[in-house]
């Protein structure tokens, strides 16, 4: 046994960090799907960007645009549940919210995935 310091764990080579880094905002975009199971649809881009923000700053990038992509969804389902009952164009308009936001989050993952930052459209930049 040696009566020196512990060894301290080997830095990770950059290719397996960027790789993390690719991974963990893919994660971060995908899980705005969480709305498919009852979970509402920002809490999962939320907790990612929450926990690994400081970590990654492509994360740091996808947590925020993921998170106002979600709110964004979330205010235009809620602004369509009125105009179901007054012209019963809601329904339409729900619809198209829900394709929208399908379509766009897998897209952003799928960038992620090849290491791109995505900006997603028409989202209101509520988190800078």
């Amino acid at each position: 046994m040696s009566d020196g310091p512990p060894s301290l764990p080997a830095r990770l080579p950059e290719a397996e960090l960027a790789k993390r880094e690719n991974d963990w905002a893919m994660v971060t975009h995908l899980s705005g799907l969480c709305g498919c199971v009852g979970i509402p649809s920002f809490v999962g881009p939320l907790v990612c960007w929450l926990v690994k923000k400081d970590e990654f700053p492509r994360v740091d990038f996808a947590g925020k645009e993921a998170l106002n992509f979600q709110l964004t969804m979330l205010i235009l389902q809620l602004l369509s549940l009125p105009l179901i009952f007054v012209v019963g164009l809601g329904f339409v308009t729900s619809v198209a919210v829900t394709i929208l936001s399908l379509v766009f989050t897998i897209v952003a993952t799928v960038a992620a995935n090849k290491g791109e930052n995505y900006v997603y459209p028409l989202s209101f930049r509520m988190i800078k």
